[in-house]
């Protein structure tokens, strides 16, 4: 940012300039004659009144860097403003132009579930589903938990005196495969836990749980009391704990965790399957999580369900998703109103408001229109009413959770068409894999397929050089408005097809503030960006102006002390004869 100010400082002038490139000072107190004379002359105020008139031009150039600087600030707030709300938005219709990525709010997925039959569901399920999934319901019975093996040493006298012990165990989970290295050869020496005769109880758990992440085995020192010290070792759930000794002491049968034949003396807790039934389905698996069976669906068991209970889970899109948007949308909105009144106000005497930097801002009025227009959407007969929001007296949005709680219960479809982007076509062979922000309302497209029902054509709206084949996608071609448009035809006959679509609010407003806001190219960036580097030419042109000012003053400085000295001179004479005329009296 720039600063230029010019301040009177008794008979002098200074003027300062603060860039970020250039400083200029000029100080007429620096060139005056400081004359202290009889003569009734104050040179240097006829010295100051010259230097401020030759100073004008600075001036005024010092009060368009002050204009802009004052206009690049309110444009970098509006801008933050903006994106707040491009971000509100965006949650709604998704951030990519892809129509694949499922990134907007109506392809995400909420479980809810409910306890059928006495069942406990919020404590003996959790269900998470990944964007885009079915929308399905299913009834579960979870029957039995999978569990790990726990196994316990034999009681020590202390967790960290020296034990004695030296040898190598190796340390694995039934059926698992042999670890491989960093080469990707296959390495059953990450398997071993090497112990020598000066660790102790605690050291060798330690040494144990580096290499869980091979073994699948942790352990843990358990103080029954100041006397009694026990290792226990826990492994992954639904399989059993393999301990072999590989050289040295046998350390298992050393520390009691097994006997002469290998058995563990001491087993806590044995290991066993998950056992659980979806829509009359038996299905196992080793672990309590469970992501391997419906694609896209996770579910984690937690608490078995008795007979004749079980837990109707309900994948459906997320409501609570969906209105936190809507409200997020109506406050990043209200924000932004808050700010765009203050660039509109008139104080008390009918001026402008000094805060309003952008009174009459044609940047400022164009995106206000079109926010406004994009708010005013109506597809199908509905429009932001549906979702509960209506403007106050001052043009804020108020919501009516109510309302929007009852659209988001019955017409879920209709909020989805009334924010976002949607299509229509006469053919199931054609889907939209890719929008961009000019999508026509409505588009026939004529596809040309060869003997072998391989795409080789297309028109849109009988016109030829508008879109490229590339296998069954129809890609729009650069530099045309279908430029970012991507189709996917799979049909293998000539095919006439109409296309139609509708922009809801949330996607009018997606393209509208993106062009605005865009961090690379767009207008407020662009204008931002034209504004500094109109200051940078104005503080040259400063800069200039003052070396010529200061230049000025130096040269009135010596021009009026020559005046002065040429007055002292002749006033000296003149007392001179005056001395000598009186002398004959």
């Amino acid at each position: 940012m720039t600063s230029v100010s010019s301040t009177d400082t008794g008979a002098a002038t200074t003027t300062t300039t603060n860039t970020t490139t250039t400083s200029s000072s000029s100080s007429s107190s620096a060139h005056t004659a400081n004359v202290s004379s009889d003569s009734d002359i104050d040179w240097d105020a006829l010295i100051e009144a010259a230097v401020l008139q030759k100073q004008l031009p600075a001036d005024r150039i010092s009060n368009k860097i002050t204009e802009n600087e004052a206009k690049i600030e309110s444009y970098n707030t509006m801008q933050d403003l903006l994106g707040d709300m491009l971000d509100s938005v965006e949650t709604i219709t998704g951030v990519s132009e892809s129509l694949t990525e499922q990134d907007d709010i109506f392809s995400s997925r909420e479980a809810y579930l409910t306890g059928i039959g006495g069942a406990d569901a919020e404590n003996s399920l959790v269900v998470t589903a990944e964007a885009g999934v079915a929308i399905q319901t299913y009834e579960l019975t979870i029957d039995q938990l999978a569990t790990s093996q726990k196994v316990a040493s034999a009681s020590q006298s202390s967790g960290y005196d020296e034990l004695g012990y030296t040898g190598t165990i190796s340390l694995s989970m039934e059926g698992a495969a042999i670890p491989v290295n960093k080469d990707g050869d296959e390495d059953p020496t990450l398997l071993q836990v090497e112990v020598d005769d000066t660790m102790s109880l605690v050291e060798i758990a330690d040494e144990i749980n580096t290499r869980t992440d091979y073994t699948g085995v942790t352990a843990t020192v358990v103080a029954v009391n100041e006397n009694d010290f026990r290792l226990v070792l826990t492994g992954e759930t639904g399989t059993d704990i393999v301990m072999t000794s590989v050289e040295g002491d046998d350390i298992g049968q050393s520390l009691g965790l097994t006997d002469g034949s290998g058995a563990y003396v001491d087993e806590l807790q044995s290991s066993q399957i998950a056992k659980f039934n979806v829509d009359g389905v038996e299905i196992s698996r080793k672990s309590n999580t469970v992501d391997d069976v419906i694609d896209g669906v996770t579910f984690s068991l937690y608490q078995t369900t008795d007979v004749g209970e079980s837990i109707a889970v309900e994948i459906g899109q997320s409501l609570s998703s969906i209105k936190d948007a809507v409200v997020s949308l109506a406050d990043s909105y209200n924000a932004y109103r808050e700010w765009a009144i203050t660039q509109q106000a008139i104080d008390a005497s009918g001026s402008v408001s000094d805060d309003a930097t952008l009174f009459g801002d044609n940047m400022l009025r164009n995106i206000n229109t079109e926010i406004a227009r994009g708010l005013s959407k109506v597809i199908d007969s509905e429009g932001m009413a549906l979702l509960g929001l209506s403007y106050d007296e001052n043009n804020y949005l108020e919501l009516d959770e109510s309302e929007l709680n009852d659209a988001l219960l019955n017409d879920i479809d209709q909020i989805e068409d009334v924010l976002n982007f949607q299509y229509e076509t006469s053919n199931s062979d054609l889907a939209v894999l890719r929008r961009n922000a000019n999508m026509p309302s409505e588009l026939t497209l004529d596809f040309t397929v060869d003997e072998e029902g391989a795409l080789v054509g297309v028109l849109a709206d009988g016109e030829a050089g508008l879109f490229e084949v590339d296998g069954t996608r129809i890609v729009g071609v650069e530099g045309t408005d279908y430029e970012g448009i991507t189709f996917v035809y799979t049909g293998d006959e000539n095919a006439t097809i109409s296309f139609s679509t509708s922009a809801g609010m949330a996607e009018q407003l997606f393209q509208s503030l993106n062009k605005y806001t865009d961090e690379d190219d767009g207008l407020l960036t662009e204008k931002i960006a034209s504004l500094e580097e109109q200051n940078e030419d104005y503080e040259a042109e400063y800069d200039d102006y003052m070396s010529i000012v200061d230049a000025y003053e130096m040269r009135l400085t010596e021009l009026y002390s020559s005046y002065q000295a040429a007055i002292e001179e002749a006033q000296s004479s003149l007392d001179y004869l005056e001395a000598i005329l009186n002398s004959g009296d």
